[in-house]
């Protein structure tokens, strides 16, 4: 069987429909999964989901998330046998296209998850590609591939842009810092702490593959 399922993944893959999800990827079975990773409940107005990050703002969330959001990929790649990466067109298109080929390739279960700002960010959508660039610039969002046969591959370079800076360009982190500015740095600390230790374990995992 090989399927690419395209769903949002804030009540699909990382809530709700997880557990269908993990079932999927625990089979082994060769279907392919690209989850559209937009943070939130898109299409059912923009409520805080599982993905959503520490102090964001959402619907029926206005005073900002207060924990961490779930890493779906490291979560999967916990099973040794599934391929995962994470993307994002607007930093690295070939990146994407190698992950595509890659997922198609492998022969088992395949995850693709791919940042996709959206309109409940609080952004302008024309500005998309570069919100994607800086978000892996500054370590929000780093680009990786696990496949089972070969291991861990970076494919962004350390965290060297201004986390927080990135933040604010976003109405859903804005508007927390406009209502409540000591609760907001709080929780935009908390997830930049949450980006770093993410980044720290993959590069841990990579260079212990090394050797």
């Amino acid at each position: 069987l090989a399927l690419f399922n395209e769903h949002p993944a804030d009540g699909w893959a990382f809530d709700i429909g997880f557990g269908g999800l993990d079932h999927v990827l625990a089979s082994g079975e060769k279907v392919r999964v690209l989850v559209l990773n937009t943070q939130v409940y898109s299409n059912t107005g923009g409520q805080a989901s599982k993905a959503t990050p520490a102090g964001a703002a959402a619907r029926l969330m206005s005073g900002g998330k207060s924990g961490a959001e779930k890493d779906l990929g490291l979560m999967a790649m916990t099973y040794g046998h599934v391929y995962v990466a994470q993307v994002a067109m607007g930093a690295n298109p070939n990146q994407l296209l190698k992950a595509m080929r890659e997922a198609e390739a492998w022969d088992g279960a395949a995850l693709i998850i791919a940042y996709a700002p959206c309109i409940a960010h609080g952004i302008d959508m024309r500005d998309v590609q570069e919100i994607e660039k800086d978000a892996v610039k500054c370590g929000y969002f780093p680009l990786y591939r696990y496949h089972p046969a070969n291991g861990l591959m970076l494919d962004s370079k350390a965290p060297d842009g201004d986390f927080q800076v990135f933040l604010m360009r976003q109405g859903r982190f804005a508007a927390l810092r406009r209502s409540d500015p000591a609760k907001s740095e709080t929780l935009c600390k908390m997830a930049e702490e949450a980006a770093r230790r993410r980044w720290n374990l993959l590069k841990m995992l990579k260079n212990r593959e090394m050797t």
